[in-house]
């Protein structure tokens, strides 16, 4: 599989040979900065250099990487003007990931754990 291409279902992912989509989107989304890159292109369409600018720890290539990755497995495109955007099923992901993020809540607690840093995934609640 090539890197760029990024992981896709029905094809052998980083951890799983069977092809099922959920360990797609578990290889898709375990890569460094995948998340934090999607949430960033939540709202209107943003170009390379103020997307690099608001991750900062981010390199260029691995932003880069991501960025393909994304685009190549249809999560994000880029619009007429070379921005970067999520597409319906890019907006989908994060969506999904919202009963994630309650869970791990309850897990948190669960084993003790009372305050968190703010993070990019406590604004799921936020979403239009």
């Amino acid at each position: 599989m090539s890197e760029e291409m990024g992981p896709r279902p029905g094809m052998p992912v980083r951890g799983s040979s069977s092809g099922q989509p959920l360990m797609a989107a578990f290889d898709l989304l375990g890569r460094r900065w995948a998340i934090t890159v999607l949430w960033e292109l939540r709202g209107d369409p943003i170009g390379f250099r103020e997307l690099r600018r608001s991750l900062p720890g981010i390199s260029s290539s691995v932003l880069s990487t991501r960025l393909r990755e994304l685009v190549s497995v249809g999560v994000a495109d880029t619009s007429t003007a070379g921005k970067y955007r999520l597409t319906p099923i890019g907006t989908e992901l994060l969506y999904a990931l919202a009963p994630l993020k309650a869970w791990s809540s309850s897990w948190a607690r669960h084993l003790g754990v009372q305050s968190f840093d703010h993070s990019p995934v406590d604004d799921l609640d936020q979403l239009p």
